[in-house]
């Protein structure tokens, strides 16, 4: 009915669609530990601004008078 190269052609597409549904299926990842990555991020990242914001805050200013009074 077919041919030897279309037989071939339909059992590599095949071979194909079965390896990547596995690599898809093992690639699913963590969710949950993504999701606490996140919040830990952003907790650090809340932490270091409450506490370097006022030094930053002073610092940006000082370098804007210093551009004002050129």
């Amino acid at each position: 009915m077919y041919d030897r190269l279309t037989q071939a052609s339909i059992r590599g597409a095949i071979r194909a669609r079965d390896a990547w549904d596995e690599i898809r299926d093992d690639e699913r990842g963590d969710i949950p530990g993504w999701v606490l990555i996140t919040l830990m991020t952003v907790t650090i990242g809340v932490a270091i601004w409450a506490i370097a914001g006022p030094a930053l805050e002073g610092l940006f200013g000082k370098a804007l008078g210093l551009i004002d009074s050129m």
